[in-house]
């Protein structure tokens, strides 16, 4: 099963360079892992940082999932969006947070946005202009929208789908968490028939941490037993490094979606398969 995506979802630099000079309505929307210090280093010029704390509810033990709407109107009027507004989402890690940004822009059910490929490294690399210092000053809105929850998985959810044998699961995380080496939650292991390919793996380390060509991430996946064939839920330990995987998932032009309790949530219920 598939779907439709635009084919521009992912820019490189000089195309974010020209769409910027293009487009009056588009605003730049930063997640840096390195939060305020990074940002100020060296951004986007016009950038508005979204600290990585907005884009997840912070209750243990499921600290990644989705904020209510409330703390997301909050947030994105203050980011100065409207419904027409044009995001470009990058991040300075390789895609996790930008990712997690885009997912986010999907369950509110905005529509217009892009990936910068690479990040601030890739903008960086093609020696563009940046800023330093604070954001630029924002624009209040009165932006409403509604929760979308078609591309959230539940625990109980996943619990039947895993039942059902009707999705296959990409776990983003490293391989000692997913064979229950290493135990970031009272239980460790994964998913009965999850498939393992670690959000690093995408990344091209020696080309400014842009993502690997897409037909060579659908043959590993496919080698390793997804295929798109069957709707996919991607998932990590709080749905930060599953956000780069929701992302190469839509660009595959895969159905998608993403369970955002992910093992912090999984891995400390007690009536959650698990697999060792």
């Amino acid at each position: 099963m598939t779907s439709t995506y635009p084919d521009d979802l992912m820019l490189q630099p000089q195309q974010v360079a020209t769409l910027l000079e293009d487009n009056a309505n588009a605003k730049i929307l930063p997640v840096f892992v390195g939060s305020e210090a990074a940002f100020q280093q060296a951004h986007l010029p016009g950038s508005i940082q979204i600290e990585p704390a907005a884009l997840v509810c912070g209750i243990a033990p499921a600290h990644g999932k989705i904020p209510d709407v409330d703390d997301l109107t909050h947030l994105f009027r203050q980011m100065g969006l409207t419904p027409d507004t044009t995001i470009i989402a990058y991040d300075d890690e390789g895609g996790g947070w930008a990712g997690r940004l885009i997912w986010t822009l999907d369950i509110i059910g905005h529509a217009h946005y892009h990936y910068l490929d690479g990040g601030i490294h890739s903008w960086l690399a093609a020696q563009l202009p940046i800023e330093q210092g604070r954001a630029t000053e924002r624009t209040h809105t009165e932006y409403s929208f509604a929760l979308n929850t078609q591309k959230i998985v539940t625990a109980e959810q996943l619990i039947n789908l895993l039942h059902d044998q009707s999705i296959d699961v990409w776990d983003a995380r490293s391989a000692p968490e997913y064979n229950g080496e290493k135990i970031i939650a009272a239980r460790g292991g994964h998913m009965p028939g999850a498939v393992n390919l670690d959000w690093l793996e995408l990344m091209d380390r020696s080309n400014a941490l842009r993502l690997k060509p897409l037909d060579s991430i659908r043959a590993t996946l496919g080698a390793r037993g997804i295929s798109g064939t069957k709707p996919i839920v991607t998932h990590c330990q709080t749905h930060h490094r599953s956000g780069l995987t929701y992302l190469v998932g839509k660009l595959l032009g895969w159905n998608i979606r993403a369970y955002d309790g992910s093992w912090s949530e999984w891995g400390n219920r007690n009536d959650t398969p698990i697999a060792r």
